[in-house]
C-alpha cells in the first residue's frame, strides 16, 4: 500500500491510541495516589498493596489484555438481568488491562515520594497546629510531586507501548498498523504504527517531564504549558470521541477479521458489499482471536465475519472423531449455531481453507512424501512451525493420535513469519492454510491428509443473532456472495496481497468489480 494511503490512516488511529493510553493513565493515577497516600497511613499493609501490584506488573500485557475479554463477558452476563450493557471487546477491556499496567510505578512512586519528606518538617507541621488532612495537602503531597510525577512519566511510556497490543482484544490503536502489515508483509505500515506510537511516547512523556521540571523548579510558565498541552490533547480525544458518537445516528455494520492475510480480505469484501447493497456505512473490528471474533459475534458486538467449518466444528463445538465431509460438516454446524448461539450461517463461499501440513517441494520430492503417513518415520528428524493456535488445537492433537506424528521440534510463530522460516530452512514443516498465495511462490508442497483426520474448512459468513431482524437487507446482499469463490481465485486474492503488496481493499474492490449479480 503507498505511503499516502497509510498516512491517511494515521489521525484516525492516533486519536484512537491517544484515547486508550489517556483514560488508562487518568484512571491508574486516580486509583494509584489515593491507594499509595492510604498505604503510608497504614505501613503494615504496604508490603501486600506493593505486592499484588507488582503481580500485576508481571503479566505479559497481551496476556493481560485478553484475560479481560472473558472477565467482562462474565460480569456482562451478571449485570445483563439488571439491564446494564456492557462490552467485552474493544475500548473497554483495553483501557482496563493498560489501567491495571499503569498502576505500579505511580502507586510505588507515591508511596515512595510521601515517605521521602522529611520528618522534621511533618513534625514541624504539626508544631503549628496543622491537621493531618492540612499537612497531607500543604506539606506531603507538594514536596512529594516530583517524585510521583516521575512514577507517572514511567507509566505514561509503558502504557503508550502497550496500547498498540490491544488490536486483538478489538480497540482501534496505532496497533492496527504493526499487526495487519505483519499479516500482510506491508512493512510501510508497520513503519508507520512503530514511528507514531514512538512518536505519541516521546511527545507525552516531554510534556509530563515539562510539568515535572516545573514542579522542581516551581516555575508556572513551565507547569502551565505543560498542562495547557496536556488539555488540549485530553480535549481532542474527548471531542473526536463525540463527533463520532454524534455522526453515528446509526450504529455501522461492523465486521470482524481474524489475524492473517485471507481475512483481511475476506473483511474488505463484506464490507464492500454491504456497502454497495445497502448504503449502510460499515466498521472494520480487525486482528481478533478465533475465540474473541466468535463470542463478540454471539454477544452482537460485531455483525459479520468469516469463519470456517472445521474451526466451529473442532474448536467452538469440540466434536471428536473423524469427522464426515464437507456437507454433513457444514450441516451439523450450521444446526449448532442456530440452536445453541442464535447465529446464522449465512453461506458458504465457495472454497475450504484447511489446515494442511507443508514441506519445501525439493524436500518432498527427494524423500518422496506425498502424504502425512510417509511423513511419520521422518518426523523425530524434522521441525514443525505452526502459527500460534495450532498446537493447542484439536486439529494437531488428532494428527498425534491418530498418525502417531512425534516432530523433534515444535515451534508456534506468528503465522506470515511462518512461511518465511520455512522458506529459510529454520523449520521443515508447517500447519500451511491451503489457499495461502506464498505456497506456490514458495514452491511449498502440501501432504495429503491419506486418513482423513482434518476436517472440512469451508469459509462461512456468520451474522449475529440480530442482524437478520435489525438488518434483513444486510443479509441478503451477503447471501449474494454464496458460492461465489473459489480456491484459485482465493489463493490468486491471498497472492496479490501477499507477495504484489495490493491493499487488501484494493483486492476487495476488483473481484467485486468481477461478479456479475442477478
Amino acid at each position: 500500500m503507498p505511503m499516502a494511503d497509510e498516512l491517511a490512516l494515521l489521525p484516525g488511529y492516533a486519536i484512537a491510541h491517544l484515547q486508550l493510553s489517556l483514560m488508562a493513565i487518568g484512571l491508574g493515577v486516580a486509583i494509584s495516589v489515593p491507594t499509595g497516600i492510604w498505604v503510608t497511613r497504614n505501613a503494615r499493609l504496604e508490603p501486600a498493596v506493593l505486592g499484588a501490584a507488582s503481580v500485576l506488573q508481571t503479566i505479559p500485557s497481551l496476556a493481560l489484555l485478553a484475560l479481560m475479554v472473558p472477565l467482562l463477558a462474565g460480569l456482562a452476563g451478571l449485570l445483563s438481568g439488571l439491564g446494564v450493557e456492557l462490552r467485552s471487546i474493544g475500548f473497554l477491556p483495553a483501557v482496563a488491562a493498560l489501567t491495571l499496567y499503569s498502576v505500579l510505578p505511580i502507586l510505588r512512586n507515591t508511596v515512595t515520594g510521601i515517605a521521602g519528606v522529611d520528618a522534621a518538617l511533618i513534625e514541624a507541621a504539626r508544631g503549628v497546629g496543622m491537621t493531618d488532612r492540612q499537612r497531607l495537602l500543604r506539606v506531603e503531597l507538594p514536596l512529594a510531586l516530583p517524585v510521583i510525577v516521575a512514577g507517572l512519566r514511567t507509566a505514561t511510556v509503558w502504557v503508550v507501548g502497550t496500547a498498540t497490543l490491544a488490536t486483538p482484544v478489538g480497540a482501534t490503536s496505532l496497533g492496527n498498523y504493526i499487526f495487519s502489515g505483519l499479516q500482510t508483509r506491508n512493512f510501510t505500515a508497520v513503519l508507520v504504527g512503530s514511528i507514531a506510537s514512538a512518536g505519541l511516547a516521546i511527545g507525552l512523556d516531554a510534556l509530563v517531564r515539562t510539568l515535572e521540571r516545573g514542579l522542581v523548579e516551581r516555575s508556572r510558565v513551565r507547569i502551565g504549558l505543560a498542562a495547557g498541552f496536556l488539555a488540549l490533547l485530553c480535549a481532542l480525544a474527548l471531542g473526536a470521541q463525540l463527533v463520532r458518537v454524534a455522526s453515528s445516528a446509526q450504529r455501522p455494520i461492523a465486521i470482524g477479521a481474524k489475524t492473517f492475510t485471507e481475512q483481511y480480505i475476506l473483511a474488505e469484501i463484506l464490507a464492500q458489499q454491504v456497502s454497495r447493497w445497502t448504503g449502510l456505512e460499515t466498521r472494520a473490528v480487525q486482528s481478533l482471536g478465533s475465540t474473541v471474533v466468535f463470542d463478540a459475534l454471539r454477544s452482537g458486538e460485531i455483525d459479520v465475519y468469516v469463519d470456517y467449518s472445521g474451526t466451529i466444528y473442532a474448536t467452538i463445538m469440540k466434536r471428536e472423531g473423524l469427522p464426515g465431509d464437507r456437507a454433513r460438516v457444514l450441516e451439523e454446524v450450521r444446526q449448532y449455531l442456530a440452536d445453541e448461539h442464535g447465529v446464522l450461517l449465512v453461506g458458504a463461499l465457495g472454497f475450504e481453507n484447511t489446515y494442511a501440513l507443508a514441506m519445501r517441494g525439493r524436500d518432498a520430492r527427494e524423500r518422496r512424501v506425498g502424504d502425512i503417513s510417509g511423513l511419520v518415520p521422518l518426523a523425530p528428524g524434522l521441525e514443525i512451525g505452526g502459527d500460534y493456535e495450532f498446537f493447542v488445537r484439536a486439529e494437531w492433537q488428532a494428527l498425534e493420535s491418530v498418525y502417531g506424528l512425534r516432530f523433534r521440534a515444535q515451534r508456534a510463530m506468528d503465522s506470515a513469519l511462518m512461511y518465511q522460516a520455512i522458506a529459510a530452512g529454520e523449520v521443515d514443516v508447517i500447519s500451511a492454510y491451503s489457499t495461502d498465495g506464498r505456497i506456490a511462490s514458495l514452491g511449498l508442497a502440501l501432504l495429503r491428509d491419506d486418513r482423513g483426520v482434518v476436517p472440512p474448512y469451508d469459509a462461512i459468513v456468520l451474522a449475529s443473532p440480530g442482524l437478520a431482524r435489525r438488518h434483513p437487507e444486510v443479509v441478503e446482499a451477503l447471501e449474494a456472495l454464496a458460492g461465489r469463490i473459489d480456491e484459485p481465485t482465493m489463493q490468486q486474492m491471498n497472492g496479490a496481497v501477499d507477495e504484489h503488496g495490493l491493499a487488501p481493499a484494493e483486492v476487495a474492490r476488483r473481484f467485486l468489480e468481477g461478479l456479475r449479480f442477478r
